[in-house]
């Protein structure tokens, strides 16, 4: 094993740690580690993302839930249109994805070169959610009150956003839920966090029969499993260090970072092109 790969898969128990300590953030450093420090095609390492990302959210999401802090009918609303969308594009529209987007001159953009561009426009969004924050964090005792067309029409935009990046949409997902449910904070971390585990391993079922993952060779199980399992391995580390951390200073100094990561890989996919 390389010193690249040791970073690696200590970028693994950071995304695990990220999770539990402030219930997202982690999945944005998914893409990036398994592109820049295993060499991964934008493309299988978006699929890997969904399943690295699902199934640690869901370890999150159980926890959440056993506290009471999981809303179920929100998850419905929510989810159902999120699943349809990640499940769509990930069988259809990023298959669709062509190996060259478009060129220009001297120029080619790749469908690779495409999707990272995408990606580090959204890192550089949710930097902006993390460091910003939230100045209400909602009323613990308030009604829920649902504003069903908006909370679907959310649903469907996350999964679209998750079925291309492979992330999981927190940093949209907890305003919606926060601003459209009116859910108070915690709630609607914990009920994020299931909406992000289902919806990342629907989208990983698209990925099954597509003929491009692993450049033609399948799922490498045998690395995705272990990343995962390390990644879930941070998690209850994350849960642990909750207890001396403060989760809000943690999530604004995260997002300066998600926000560093942003600007270096749309500098560095736009600099390739000159």
């Amino acid at each position: 094993m390389d010193i690249i790969s040791i970073f690696g898969y200590l970028a693994a128990v950071l995304i695990g740690i990220s999770l539990g300590l402030i219930g997202g953030g982690g999945s944005i450093l998914t893409l990036p580690a398994l592109t820049y420090l295993f060499g991964i095609d934008a493309k299988t390492a978006t699929a890997y993302s969904l399943f690295v990302v699902g199934f640690s959210a869901l370890i999150g999401g159980i926890r959440m839930a056993r506290k009471g802090l999981v809303d179920y009918k929100t998850l419905v609303i929510f989810a159902a249109p999120a699943l349809i969308a990640v499940y769509l594009t990930r069988a259809y529209l990023v298959p669709a994805i062509p190996d060259v987007l478009f060129t220009t001159g001297n120029y080619t953009v790749s469908g690779d070169m495409g999707i990272m561009v995408f990606f580090a426009i959204i890192m550089l969004l949710a930097s902006f959610t993390m460091i910003r924050g939230r100045k209400d964090p909602g009323n613990e005792n308030s009604e829920i009150i649902y504003n069903y067309p908006m909370i679907l029409l959310e649903g469907a935009v996350v999964g679209v956003v998750t079925g291309i990046v492979g992330a999981g949409g927190g940093f949209l997902i907890i305003p919606a839920l926060v601003i459209l449910a009116k859910l108070p904070m915690k709630m609607a971390v914990g009920t994020s966090l299931l909406i992000i585990a289902t919806k990342s391993l629907i989208g990983f079922l698209g990925d099954l029969g597509n003929p491009q993952i692993g450049g033609g060779n399948g799922i490498d199980w045998t690395f995705l499993l272990l990343f995962t399992a390390i990644a879930i391995g941070g998690i209850f580390i994350g849960t642990w260090l909750s207890r001396f951390i403060s989760g809000n200073k943690l999530k604004k100094g995260f997002g300066w970072f998600v926000l560093i990561m942003g600007i270096y890989i749309l500098s560095e996919r736009i600099s390739s092109l000159l």
